[in-house]
């Protein structure tokens, strides 16, 4: 993440959060009232968006002091302070649910990817994540993902090719898709085919595919096609696995799985502020 990128996200979140200003504080708090507060969390998990939440603070007021106790990637648990605030109390309670809201969630994804990568200590299997993210806070929720452990696939679209079933469609063969984007995309650019059966792994990797996706493979068909293809290309799984059956996908040799519940069936982790 970049300065930019955080400030842009975070200047939407608190316009939406007071488009015209926050009438019971604004209203109730003397504007010269100065407080400190705590941020803490109530539960185990792995922690992500500090950055993100000191940046909330400091476009309050940025005379604000934002003191983390914690880095992104800790492990944390219950009672833990993760940071102490101080400043203008209007500005603290401003920002209170924005910044909490960012942590909460960056967490909670960070914390069920750090499970997914447990579950896959021993095995050479990487775990990759999805565009499958919240518009907007795509570049949040990898960076997420990347605290909890994990890999980020391709950010946008821009980032590389990946011939899924509807462009193999539309374009009649695996063969002649790979042909046409190879012949039009910068070499730098690697190409991945989503595939569904052993014919289609072949057919992919004599195009000369950079990656291969085996998309909703039996456990039969995964095993076969791992085989077959023997190291020569790098082979991707995807599509529902979950926390209980990837270590068996792992074992059977591929080299990556890539899981999209990591940034849309988190549960956000329990964190509080409090004044003091």
């Amino acid at each position: 993440m970049n300065t930019q990128e955080i400030d842009t996200i975070v200047a939407a979140a608190l316009q939406e959060d007071m488009p015209d200003g926050d009438v019971t504080s604004d209203n109730v708090i003397p504007p010269e009232s100065v407080s400190e507060a705590v941020i803490k969390t109530k539960q185990h998990g792995i922690l992500a968006g500090l950055p993100v939440a000191r940046r909330v603070f400091e476009d309050l007021d940025p005379d604000v002091t934002f003191d983390a106790l914690f880095a992104d990637g800790d492990t944390v648990g219950p009672g833990d302070k993760l940071a102490i605030v101080k400043g203008n109390t209007i500005a603290l309670l401003k920002g209170e649910r924005t910044a909490l809201n960012f942590l909460q969630r960056l967490s909670g994804i960070a914390t069920l990817t750090s499970r997914y990568v447990a579950a896959l200590k021993g095995t050479e299997t990487r775990l990759l994540d999805t565009r499958k993210t919240t518009p907007g806070l795509r570049v949040l929720e990898k960076y997420a993902v990347k605290m909890g452990g994990g890999r980020n696939h391709r950010l946008n679209l821009s980032d590389m090719v990946m011939l899924k079933d509807n462009h193999i469609r539309l374009v009649g063969s695996i063969a002649e898709a790979v042909r046409r984007a190879r012949s039009r995309i910068d070499p730098a650019i690697k190409i991945e085919v989503e595939t569904t059966t052993l014919a289609e792994v072949r057919e992919a990797v004599e195009s000369g595919a950079d990656m291969i996706m085996l998309d909703n493979m039996t456990l039969d068909a995964m095993k076969e096609a791992v085989d077959w293809v023997a190291g020569r290309t790098p082979l991707e799984v995807s599509g529902n696995v979950d926390l209980e059956g990837i270590r068996t996908i792992a074992e059977l040799g591929v080299n990556y799985i890539s899981v999209g519940r990591l940034t849309h069936s988190y549960q956000s982790l329990d964190i509080s502020m409090d004044f003091i």
